[in-house]
Parts: structure tokens; C-alpha cells; sequence
């Protein structure tokens, strides 16, 4: 991961919650998984092997990922955020002006991104076009289905 990753303190905690487990159970699983997989023969055809190796290298790489995006988490308080422009956290109501239909999103880091809850990310394509916008400014987003244009009708926290 590269770069500083803006985070809510909530989520900077159930990242290491998250760690705390894939080093601790999630570890211990894999190493199950391998010795079971060595009490089958031969290891050069033990397909159960090869698997659960690979398992544990998928599983390393996840530990390794989460520890870089805490190491480089910066914990934004709600307070702290300036509600005359869109920013990480930011609340925005908006309406796409090709269907008028009214949407609201809270920008939000990759790691906390879940598009059903309305949190999309700072670096998705919208929410790179809404950043530093006010109300009222017509924020022109370039998707894979084209030019899409929003009006901001208000920013909360």
C-alpha cells in the first residue's frame, strides 16, 4: 500500500482487531491445514499440500497488506473535518442531473468503502470528482459508462 490511508478511529480499531486475529487463529487454522495435508504421503502429489501452502502464502501477504495500511492509517475525527467542501468523511447529498435522482454517499477511505452502506471510497472515480466541491458546484465525474455530472446539494458530517 502506498501512501497515507485516512481512517475513522472505529475503523483503525477493528483493522487491528482484524490483525490481532489473522496472527493469531487464522494462523494457527493454516498450520492445521498443512500438518493434516503431511499426514497424506507424499508431498511432491498431495494436492492438499500444495493447497494450504498456498493458503498460507495468500494468508501471509493478507497480514502483510493490513500491517502497511495501519502503519500508514492517519485517524481523521469528525470534528476536525471543514463542512464548506466535500472531504474524507464528508456527508454529500447529491443529484445526478441526466436522471435527476437524488444520491447520498459519505466519502470514505478504500478500507472502509461499502457502496450498500453509501460509503464510497476517496480514490473511486466519484469520489475523486466530488472532493473540494461546495454546494451547488456541478462536480463532472469520467466513469467506464462515460461523463457523469452531479450537482451538491449539501455536505454534513
Amino acid at each position: 500500500m502506498s501512501g497515507i490511508n485516512y481512517v475513522s478511529k472505529e475503523t483503525l480499531e477493528q483493522m487491528r482487531e482484524e490483525l490481532n486475529r489473522l496472527k493469531s487463529s487464522g494462523r494457527a487454522e493454516i498450520a492445521r491445514l498443512i500438518a493434516e495435508a503431511r499426514e497424506k504421503g507424499d508431498l511432491k502429489e498431495n494436492a492438499e499440500y500444495d493447497a494450504a501452502k498456498e493458503a498460507q502464502g495468500h494468508h501471509e501477504a493478507k497480514i502483510a497488506n493490513l500491517e502497511d495500511a495501519i502503519v500508514f492509517a492517519r485517524i481523521i475525527d469528525s470534528k476536525d473535518i471543514d463542512i464548506s467542501k466535500v472531504s474524507i468523511l464528508s456527508k454529500v447529498k447529491l443529484t445526478n442531473l441526466a436522471n435527476k435522482k437524488i444520491l447520498e454517499y459519505q466519502i470514505v477511505s478504500e478500507k472502509e468503502a461499502d457502496l450498500k452502506l453509501g460509503k464510497i471510497s476517496v480514490t473511486s472515480p466519484i469520489g475523486r470528482g466530488l472532493l473540494g466541491k461546495k454546494i451547488g458546484d456541478v462536480a463532472e465525474v469520467t466513469a467506464p459508462s462515460g461523463v457523469m455530472k452531479f450537482v451538491i446539494d449539501a455536505i454534513s458530517i
